[in-house]
């Protein structure tokens, strides 16, 4: 008997080994050509919290004033299209109940703008395209893919520093667990600001530049693994004015120990980082892993039915033709 494979046996053979071809390449090759920053990102995320702040009306510090920091990102596609990169304008905007709704952010108690320019797999800063400030570190609005349960560097634009930010474990926001990170700042000068000298208690000069001076009591960021997006973070500045070279402050700007994100900040993120992260876990693990099984299982049946072939029978075993007389 002679042994042929059937055509469904060769099916069989042919798609297992597409599905485990696909597997690896889904893995290696897909994967990390998905998880790419976007560069038509516009999305806003809104702090809230208490605290002081100056009052420039009354001339003086007041307290417990709502504080609302409202921090709008928006892509330039035209130029991270012609550079290659994510380029990434953003507005910060800090304002008390006196300043909000505003019709222009420059009314805001403080209005910051900037650009940060990274490079869109390791999200890396990239330093062209306007940027500005010269951002540094590992991480900034987000974290990179795929988080490590470890230090990073991340950048304080407030400090015009990084800022080292240590890995505390792991924390559930709206139910969606993310890894936990937290950091402060030590007083540090940050510049000057020209000011009436008797606000910082040199009554006897019109105008001085005083020193302005930050510290923050804690950094609190809550960021989804796998695809580094923020999910929760809470900060806690310090802004105070001094006399040139005093070692004291004389003016508290800002200060609120705890400013974090709103609900509906929260939900939003946690609903993006799910279903993002989703995204990457079909394309990097579960379709993979389904189609390196699958493929394995479709070879070891196609190669089964192989071996069996299908009889047919031999044409020396067939009876030779009858002879009559």
């Amino acid at each position: 008997m002679r042994r042929t494979a059937s055509p469904f046996s060769l099916i069989l053979l042919g798609l297992g080994t597409f599905l485990l071809v696909l597997a690896p390449l889904l893995a290696w090759y897909v994967t990390p050509r998905a998880a790419v920053n976007p560069i038509d990102i516009d999305q806003t995320a809104v702090y809230k919290g208490t605290g002081r702040v100056f009052d420039v009306e009354q001339v003086r510090t007041v307290d417990d004033r709502t504080i609302t920091v409202t921090q709008r990102v928006r892509g330039n596609v035209e130029d991270s299209e012609r550079s290659g990169d994510a380029v990434w304008d953003v507005t910060t905007t800090v304002d008390t109940d006196d300043t909000l709704p505003a019709a222009d952010p420059h009314d805001a108690l403080d209005f910051t703008p900037h650009r940060w320019v990274m490079d869109r797999r390791t999200t890396e800063p990239v330093h062209c395209c306007g940027e500005t400030p010269y951002i540094e570190g590992e991480a900034y609005l987000k974290f990179p893919f795929d988080v490590q349960k470890r230090d990073y560097q991340w950048w304080d634009n407030t400090l015009g520093n990084t800022v080292v930010l240590h890995y505390r474990g792991s924390k559930k926001v709206q139910g969606y667990t993310g890894y936990r990170f937290t950091g402060t700042v030590a007083p540090t000068r940050v510049g000057t600001r020209q000011v009436p000298g008797s606000l910082v208690g040199q009554d006897d000069s019109p105008q001085v530049l005083a020193e302005e001076w930050y510290s923050n009591h804690g950094f609190e960021l809550v960021v989804d693994q796998r695809t580094g997006r923020v999910v929760y973070a809470r900060t806690g500045p310090r802004r105070t004015l001094r006399a040139p070279g005093a070692t004291k402050d004389a003016v508290v700007l800002l200060d609120s120990e705890r400013i974090a994100f709103t609900t509906a900040t929260q939900k939003d993120a946690v609903e993006k980082a799910r279903a993002d992260s989703g995204q990457l876990k079909a394309i990097g693990v579960t379709v993979p892993v389904g189609a390196a099984v699958a493929g394995f299982v479709l070879m070891v049946a196609g190669s089964v039915l192989v071996v069996r072939g299908r009889r047919h029978p031999r044409s020396s075993d067939s009876p030779g033709p009858s002879l009559t007389m």
